[in-house]
């Protein structure tokens, strides 16, 4: 038995030695896809760096070839200081610095010049709103098309435990309601309604998006992080799938459109009326408005909820996908808030190197398997 063992093995080593010298036409032929491959489906897949050049996350995407770069415009990373991070020299300076590690910069996400007063519509807002369409006419000269912004004033995404314990002990941020119900309000900016959010939202629309389509450049508006009514005392309007139709509305525009969080469309609404995403999905891609993904999931829902590991959460991810592929999405696509994994830092939570790399084989694999099922 060993013996006939050893001559299976004989041959088959013999045969792959023939294979391998008989020519690099037979083994392609044997290697290729057997279907249409498009790369990610046409997807452009990217990773998120708000700290920075991340010179171990920057290798690894190149290994990976996952070439797109999504962040702020941080003067420091064009060796300049002093300088305003919507001007065209800085922002080219950040963009370049991205290319010398041959990345490209994607997307703006967290832009300067659009903050409290624009948002509460305070005194100022006028020339922070000059100042971000300088910045929107900047970008669009370089050639970068999409910026992520959000409505979230005074505070942004928030989250009660940065250290949950979820599989295997990764760990990961969570939200309970009831852990921030009793902290003072905020008063300092006056009475603020959400009606007065929505008139801000509008007054803003109006004034950037004719300069974004002259500059060719796409407005991509993330959901409220947790999607809840309000937080000390400061309004939420962008908590629903029909807040986000509302928002289309009031500007229709090619420029005007989404960043499609789906965990964040995932905790939208309650246990009993959860966000179909898939629907949402091809809802908004029959728009055309989503300009911009971030993949990710939750367990819970609005008032209490936690992240989870791309397959491990409430959503269909691949429906979701499906969904994405139907609709002829073909943006910028990053995962988000992922688990940090054993031997990781904690110390930026939902942005581990070790979680991002579990996250970016899902979310290929996913886009290989419904380019595959549909080719």
């Amino acid at each position: 038995m060993k013996g006939k063992r050893r001559d299976f093995l004989k041959q088959g080593i013999a045969t792959a030695a023939g294979l391998s010298l008989s020519g690099m036409t037979q083994v392609s032929h044997m290697a290729a896809r057997p279907y249409t491959y498009i790369k990610d489906a046409g997807i452009d897949l990217c990773l998120a760096y708000f700290w920075g050049i991340e010179p171990q996350k920057v290798a690894l995407a190149r290994q990976m070839n996952v070439l797109g770069a999504v962040g702020g415009i941080n003067p420091g990373m064009a060796g300049m200081s002093g300088e305003k991070n919507y001007e065209l020299k800085v922002i080219k300076g950040v963009k370049d610095a991205w290319e010398k590690e041959g990345l490209q910069l994607k997307v703006v996400e967290g832009p300067p010049s659009l903050n409290i007063k624009t948002k509460l519509g305070l005194e100022g807002r006028d020339e922070e709103i000059e100042n971000f369409i300088t910045f929107i006419k900047n970008i669009g000269s370089l050639g970068i098309d999409t910026v992520c912004h959000n409505w979230m004033p005074v505070i942004s995404w928030t989250r009660t435990n940065m250290e949950k314990a979820s599989r295997g002990g990764a760990l990961v941020s969570a939200f309970d309601l009831k852990d921030i119900e009793n902290q003072p309000v905020i008063t300092e900016y006056g009475e603020l309604t959400h009606e007065k959010m929505w008139a801000n939202m509008e007054y803003f629309l109006k004034a950037v998006v004719p300069e974004a389509e002259k500059a060719g450049v796409k407005l991509a508006l993330h959901p409220d992080d947790p999607p809840i009514d309000g937080i000390r005392g400061i309004p939420r309007i962008m908590t629903s799938v029909e807040a986000f139709k509302k928002m289309l509305d009031l500007y229709p525009s090619p420029s005007n459109g989404i960043t499609f969080c789906q965990g964040s469309f995932a905790s939208m609404g309650d246990d009993d009326t959860p966000v179909d995403i898939p629907a949402a999905i091809e809802y908004f891609g029959k728009r055309e408005a989503i300009h911009f993904v971030h993949f990710r999931d939750v367990r819970g829902s609005k008032n209490k909820f936690e992240e989870t590991f791309h397959d491990d959460g409430k959503t269909d991810m691949y429906r979701a996908m499906e969904a994405y592929y139907k609709a002829g999405f073909k943006g910028p696509m990053r995962p988000d808030h992922v688990p940090t994994m054993h031997g990781d830092s904690n110390q930026h939570p939902g942005y581990s190197t070790i979680g991002t790399l579990f996250a970016i084989g899902y979310i290929r694999g996913l886009i290989e398997g419904v380019s595959k099922a549909k080719a």
